[in-house]
């Protein structure tokens, strides 16, 4: 696939498409079609996000057997980064769900057939090296804070962070570098991967496309923001098992949001 293809897709303008302003109700309609999607197919879904939790806890373990405990937060706050490719198979059921076709499991693969597909991977690549440079920024406001000495377990490790004066410093720095790093996620992505599978727009338009939506909307893409980062929370509870719910309603609902945006 030629690299122009990849960038701008097949149409000769590389015209961004338009985009609506929707309102806060907006959001709650996504979310609720989402649900439905979700309800309509649970099995799909389950499937779909089962390696998710399994892979915050292998991670998890990863962590405390290497010794790199400090990363541990950033690992899981991180996923939320790479969300957005792990949920196409979601985008890919609820288009067929809408176009009343078949959703059988076996359609998750059909994102391959894709003419985006190559843009597709390039973004999807895009945003793991954004989570490979939050975790490096991570590590590195850990070690200007608390130097490269290890905790020495959990316990320790707790109460660096939570009871000293460099603690509380490393969790605001730390969350309001994370906060940036998500902002710049979401202001990219939020409708790049269900606009690359429903249009041969290629990774920049739809990127672009992102944006405009992003700033046509601030208050609601602010509340979808803050809506998917508390969902995602919860869903950490109990050890990240709660997301098999809750990724495959956000998945869902992001394809309905995503409709409702884009003209």
């Amino acid at each position: 696939m030629a690299l122009s293809n990849v960038i701008t897709g097949s149409v000769a303008d590389g015209a961004v498409p338009a985009v609506r302003r929707i309102g806060i109700g907006d959001i709650g309609s996504a979310l609720r079609a989402g649900l439905d999607d979700f309800l309509a197919m649970p099995s799909h879904a389950f499937f779909l996000v089962i390696i998710y939790p399994v892979l915050g806890l292998v991670l998890g373990r990863l962590v405390y057997g290497t010794a790199v405990l400090p990363l541990l937060f950033p690992l899981m706050a991180g996923f939320a980064l790479v969300g957005p490719i792990a949920a196409l198979g979601l985008y890919e059921l609820s288009r067929r769900r809408e176009q009343k076709l078949d959703t059988a499991p076996v359609h998750v693969l059909d994102i391959r057939h894709s003419p985006s597909f190559g843009a597709i991977i390039a973004l999807g690549l895009l945003l793991m090296v954004i989570f490979l440079c939050w975790l490096a920024t991570a590590h590195a406001i850990y070690v200007a804070t608390f130097g490269y000495a290890a905790a020495a377990s959990m316990p320790d490790f707790l109460g660096r962070v939570l009871t000293t004066p460099e603690g509380w410093t490393l969790i605001v720095i730390g969350n309001l570098v994370g906060f940036l790093f998500a902002v710049l996620v979401l202001a990219i992505s939020v409708v790049s991967f269900p606009l690359l599978l429903d249009r041969d727009v290629g990774a920049a338009t739809a990127m672009l496309t992102s944006l405009k939506a992003v700033v046509a909307n601030p208050g609601p893409m602010a509340l979808w923001g803050v809506v998917v980062a508390v969902l995602l929370v919860l869903g950490t509870l109990p050890f990240f098992l709660g997301l098999a719910v809750v990724l495959p309603v956000l998945g869902h609902a992001t394809w309905h949001l995503y409709r409702r945006i884009v003209v």
